[in-house]
């Protein structure tokens, strides 16, 4: 029903900048925060940056200062970009939706969350 598709990882340099997309589709109503995770290999997933709806951030302590998150609701679409990127910042990045409310003609569902497939980021030092 929802599908998040994400785009913009690769290879870059240390010290360059990466710039993630993420457009959530389906029939959506509404989606309370959007934002991107990462996974570095034998590492648990964490947080990157999430916004609200409301347009309020988070960012993870080791980004703040070089990542921006931003939101085009209309549009049900989440950037990240990434600047003066570390080695450290390699990972898998998934973007997310969370409270994701459809458009139905019936009662709709409970709010849900959905996760991107993943998009590589990869520095190289």
């Amino acid at each position: 029903q929802v599908q998040l598709v994400e785009s913009g990882g690769g290879l870059v340099q240390a010290g360059g900048s990466l710039r993630l997309s993420c457009a959530a589709s389906g029939y959506i109503s509404s989606i309370n925060a959007m934002g991107w995770f990462r996974q570095a290999p034998g590492k648990q997933r964490e947080l990157v940056a999430v916004m609200s709806s409301g347009g309020n951030t988070n960012y993870a302590g080791s980004v703040k200062g070089r990542f921006t998150i931003s939101r085009d609701n209309a549009k049900n679409t989440v950037y990240l970009q990434m600047n003066s990127l570390k080695p450290e910042d390699t990972a898998v990045y998934y973007c997310n939706a969370e409270g994701v409310r459809l458009r139905t003609a019936t009662i709709p569902p409970p709010p849900t969350d959905y996760w991107g497939q993943g998009t590589q980021v990869t520095v190289s030092s």
